[in-house]
């Protein structure tokens, strides 16, 4: 059984991709890298988000080797923060290597 996301994709993680998919938004965001398997699901490796760019921070992940990914946009950078920690308590994605991190001057306590 497959745990749900609530993220949309998968996407080529191209700059390319990442473009389309973005179609000019910006914003925060919480997103997964990974790979879409055979079976049709989604394995995530790793987890992050943006606090104000959402696009511009997936394009930095272009070069990486994941080949998809998920996103969503939210509407405030607590919103992404909240969704970034479910989804790294839910998935415990091998790339994370730390909890994510607060925003900066944020005094927020993960959700989970």
């Amino acid at each position: 059984m497959s745990i749900p996301t609530g993220l949309f994709g998968p996407h080529s993680l191209t700059s390319t991709g990442v473009a389309a998919a973005m179609k000019g938004t910006t914003g925060p965001g919480a997103y997964a890298l990974g790979k879409l398997g055979d079976d049709g699901l989604f394995y995530i490796n790793y987890v992050g988000r943006s606090d104000d760019d959402l696009a511009g921070r997936l394009q930095d992940h272009t070069p990486e080797y994941y080949p998809q990914f998920m996103y969503a946009f939210y509407q405030s950078m607590k919103d992404a923060f909240d969704k970034e920690c479910h989804l790294y308590h839910a998935f415990k994605p091998r790339d994370n290597k730390v909890h994510p991190a607060r925003p900066t001057n944020a005094m927020w306590a993960c959700p989970v």
